[in-house]
């Protein structure tokens, strides 16, 4: 089968540092924070009060009143980030085949605030008093869905739910679903927005979740001082197309998508194996499925949560990998400024990637100071900095031991 190049024409987010695509990446690269006290929500109560929630995102803004009111928060992210990337991209059906345009979008939790609102309500007045709209706002897959309605895309519509490689695999599914010869044109990411009491206190009593009140020392990937991960929102959307395709219709290019790989730890519900050998192994698939050799990777946008197991698991999986190249590449974390966005995350961090290829610019690890023997790579410690890069890879570790990898190629007309 022949194998088809695919390349990111469009992209769209709305995340903790930016409501588009490229105020947020303008954020990061300036190393603005996005971590800030819980908004949402009175959390006088609860141990934990910081994440990284989107600011000022009003989705009347974007959308008719009616729709919003039929929308979870999640899937108003990631509709506005598509139709952003639809725009960016100056991509309509006029040049398309509908039925050869899918959708994969991921969502981890879906829409929990709405849960956590229904439950109250049929507590109080009865459960058959629930809203009609609870169940079809708040799934997982109704971000998918919406972005096929507003759009029209009538491909394979798709919703990986697998923690918080959702969005790894999305990006990398519809990559290949294209590079294959099902479709020319597919609008993938992820979307998340669980900052709620449920879902705060749920990772605060697994220990997951950073206590600290600093907001510059709550995400530290890679420092010996972390102590957990801090919850954020948003969404991000690509549009990936075949090469020529795009090329028939003159479209700008941000990167090309060049490998993808998944594996599963089969280990533990939470914890990645000590040694990271899933994760070695999903971007060993990632760097082969690209053609290109580990040598080739000049750049690791990593998962880098901020937690203990995480930052020194992925540190150990690219030295197994890597070997000295290891010491010669960068490897920095982005959720430093946006929180872990979960489902989002390794879509939002895709972006990153494809952009930092672009403007050859290495986004920053921010607020590092107590380095950690056991995360002993170039970091990018507290500034970013310009670098000749051609190949990146972006990481994603997910509960349930889900791996996944994408490896993203300089555009070199």
């Amino acid at each position: 089968m022949e194998r088809r190049r695919v390349v990111i024409t469009g992209i769209g987010a709305v995340t903790p540092v930016g409501l588009t695509a490229q105020e947020s990446w303008q954020a990061v690269k300036d190393g603005v924070c996005g971590i800030a006290p819980i908004t949402q929500f009175d959390p006088s109560s609860q141990k934990v009060k910081l994440a990284a929630e989107v600011k000022g995102f009003v989705p009347e803004n974007y959308l008719p009143k009616p729709e919003v009111k039929r929308m979870g928060r999640f899937t108003q992210f990631a509709v506005v980030s598509a139709k952003e990337a639809m725009t960016d991209a100056d991509f309509t059906l006029d040049e398309a085949e509908a039925d050869r345009c899918g959708v994969i979008v991921s969502s981890g939790i879906g829409g929990l605030a709405i849960t956590e609102a229904e439950h109250d309500r049929g507590r109080e007045r009865g459960w058959d008093r629930v809203s009609p709209f609870y169940i079809p706002t708040g799934i997982c897959n109704m971000a998918a869905g919406q972005i096929a309605i507003h759009t029209g895309f009538r491909g394979m519509c798709s919703c990986p739910v697998t923690a918080c490689t959702g969005g790894t695999n999305a990006v990398g599914d519809a990559f290949h679903y294209i590079r294959d010869g099902y479709a020319d044109v597919m609008l993938c990411g992820g979307t998340e927005s669980a900052v709620t009491p449920l879902a705060i206190g749920g990772f605060t009593s697994m220990k997951a979740l950073s206590q600290e009140p600093d907001p510059a020392r709550a995400s530290i990937p890679f420092d010996a001082e972390r102590s957990g991960f801090v919850l954020g929102e948003g969404a991000g959307i690509l549009l990936l197309e075949e090469l020529e395709h795009a090329k028939r219709r003159g479209a700008k290019i941000y990167a090309e998508v060049a490998g993808y790989g998944a594996t599963c730890d089969a280990y533990h519900m939470t914890a990645p194996r000590p040694d990271g050998s899933g994760a070695a192994k999903a971007m060993a698939m990632a760097v082969a499925d690209g053609g290109a050799k580990p040598e080739d990777v000049d750049y690791i946008n990593a998962h880098g949560t901020s937690t203990p197991l995480n930052d020194a698991g992925e540190t150990a999986a690219v030295k197994t990998l890597f070997g000295d190249h290891a010491y010669q590449l960068a490897m920095s974390s982005t959720k430093s400024m946006t929180g872990h966005m979960l489902g989002a995350a390794g879509a939002v961090e895709a972006i990153f990637s494809a952009l930092a290829l672009r403007d050859g610019y290495l986004p920053a690890t921010i607020h590092y100071q107590v380095p950690d023997p056991a995360c002993d790579l170039d970091v990018v410690p507290n500034q970013g900095r310009s670098a000749d890069i051609r190949y990146a890879l972006s990481n994603s570790l997910g509960f349930g031991g889900h791996n996944g990898s994408l490896l993203f190629k300089k555009w070199e007309a």
